[in-house]
């Protein structure tokens, strides 16, 4: 995710901790939407989509985030 931001990606881990919370919990919806798309993680169809569409959320605020860093990096 946001690899081609990666040097912003890694300065807000380190610097901010709302980006860094935001990101941490993407990462574990990501995951558990992968294990569900894989059958490891059994959720039915409604969960399922309540968590993709968090992980979008989640993914838009990021995105906003890198935004506003890029075009403010102070």
């Amino acid at each position: 995710m946001f690899e081609y931001d990666q040097q912003i990606v890694d300065k807000l881990l380190e610097e901010s901790d709302e980006f860094r919370s935001l990101y941490e919990k993407h990462q574990e919806l990501n995951k558990q939407v992968d294990d569900a798309d894989v059958g490891v993680l059994p959720l039915d169809d409604l969960t399922l989509h309540r968590l993709k569409k968090e992980k979008l959320h989640l993914r838009d605020r990021l995105a906003t985030l890198i935004e506003l860093h890029r075009q403010d990096p102070a």
